[in-house]
């Protein structure tokens, strides 16, 4: 098991967590619902971004649209 650590978030955002974890399931608690969301978060911002050529071909797809 790994180490716990406290976090602090206002009391409001915790009962609105809460209410969510309890109305839709899926979660046992508070804190496995908060750890997935940063889980998630963290590793949706460290994936690879797209390549170059795939950018040049999003642009040139949006030029021919008339959005660029």
């Amino acid at each position: 098991m790994s180490e716990k650590v406290a976090i602090h978030i206002s009391k409001e955002l915790y009962e609105k967590v809460k209410r969510f974890v309890e109305s839709e399931g899926g979660f046992s608690s508070v804190d496995e619902f908060v750890e997935f969301v940063l889980r998630e978060v963290i590793e949706s911002s460290q994936s690879e971004s797209m390549s170059k050529e795939d950018e040049e071909r999003v642009k040139e797809r949006l030029r021919a649209l008339g959005y660029l």
